[in-house]
């Protein structure tokens, strides 16, 4: 823990997080007594519907005089053509607030639906860190996988060709109110529990590690959500009903949200953004895949910071700060291998000629490597996904 004087720094997050079992089916009351439009969007996906998600939640909008548009077309790694055909949707429907219910595709889609539902910009000028202008429209996010953090973050990711995402990161992306009801997580799958779970661990260690806004505030939130996830992820994986530990990983998913708002993530996103973009890995199972090269890449620069972080997961020990943070990294690997999410970029159909090409795309995510601890040439790149391979 640094000693030293305390950097200028400044903390934002969304106004009002309400942790509820259950509370899902409460929704409509809790928005009815805190906006005034009863004209609804709701944006998920077509699994949530068919699991029957859905259902007490528009049971409880309708009891409170609330009209839904639906929209269930969201997909994982969301095109463009998916959000404006919501917008287009939502926009014949006069809808006046928005509500994001999934997991974090959905929230992105959510996000960025109720900004172009009000502003004048095309969306290609809202790409890019601060280029939004003006308002959005009343929006709430209800997160249902323990993964991205999506709810509490004010960045939406979308892809934008064959290949390549971009990034909207912008203040009105913060929601206004948000509901964690881990009722909703039970029923996903162990390899899904794993990979967004491990994704969720990946943002409070690169926030923690963030070269340049890492702050005391954000620092907080990454060592607590790091110890919730990393103490509940195998048990999440073994017994999907396992109450106590849905729990901790949803409010740890969201801890590591809110430190990475405000402390961005580095490199191994900036990997795993290209395995989306030409292997449609899901996001949280690409970061699982590069986040052990990446350790073991970082380690000596960041030694000090990987040894505060094996204490958070297995409380205090003997040794150096080089010795501890080994430990870290190996610590997070056999987690990773109990997870039982797949270990290796071959296991997801990755082929080996495609390394180098995906080092030159790799490169481009400049917005997150920035903020890694050690900088990252093409050629690191190429040897990190080497050794994931």
């Amino acid at each position: 823990m640094s000693t030293g004087p305390l950097p200028t720094f400044e903390f934002r997050t969304v106004p009002s997080i309400q942790v509820e079992w259950s509370g899902a089916k409460r929704l409509g009351e809790m928005l009815a007594a805190r906006f005034a439009g009863r004209r609804a969007l709701v944006v998920t996906d077509a699994g949530l519907v068919k699991a029957g998600l859905l259902g007490p939640v528009l049971a409880g909008l309708e009891a409170e005089g609330f009209r839904a548009t639906v929209f269930d077309a969201v997909v994982a790694d969301p095109p463009e053509s998916v959000l404006l055909d919501c917008v287009r949707q939502a926009r014949e429907a006069g809808v006046e607030i928005v509500l994001g219910l999934g997991g974090g595709s959905s929230l992105d889609v959510a996000k960025l639906a109720a900004v172009l539902l009000v502003t004048e910009q095309e969306l290609p000028q809202i790409y890019g860190i601060g280029k939004v202008t003006g308002s959005r429209l009343p929006l709430v996010l209800v997160p249902t996988t323990a993964g991205t953090g999506s709810e509490v973050t004010n960045i939406s990711i979308l892809t934008t060709g064959e290949t390549t995402k971009m990034g909207v990161v912008a203040p009105q992306l913060y929601a206004d109110a948000v509901l964690l009801d881990a009722e909703l997580t039970l029923g996903l799958p162990a390899l899904h529990t794993a990979a967004t779970g491990i994704d969720a661990m990946v943002h409070a260690i690169e926030a923690y590690t963030s070269r340049h806004k890492k702050n005391p505030l954000s620092d907080a939130l990454a060592r607590e959500a790091l110890r919730l996830l990393g103490g509940n992820l195998l048990a999440a994986c073994r017994d999907g009903r396992d109450r106590a530990a849905r729990e901790a990983m949803l409010l740890g998913a969201m801890l590591a949200g809110q430190a990475f708002a405000n402390a961005p993530v580095a490199a191994v996103h900036a990997l795993a953004y290209p395995l989306g973009g030409h292997y449609h890995v899901p996001h949280g199972l690409s970061n699982a895949l590069m986040l052990g090269p990446v350790l073991r890449f970082n380690a000596r620069a960041a030694a000090p910071l990987y040894a505060e972080l094996d204490t958070v997961l297995n409380g205090p020990g003997a040794g150096g700060a080089e010795e501890r943070a080994l430990h870290f990294v190996d610590s997070m690997q056999r987690l990773m291998d109990g997870s039982g999410a797949p270990r290796r970029l071959r296991d997801v159909g990755v082929t080996d000629n495609s390394l180098a090409m995906l080092a030159a795309d790799a490169m481009k995510q400049t917005r997150l490597l920035v903020n890694n601890p050690v900088e990252v040439t093409e050629a690191d790149a190429l040897a990190l996904y080497r050794e994931a391979f």
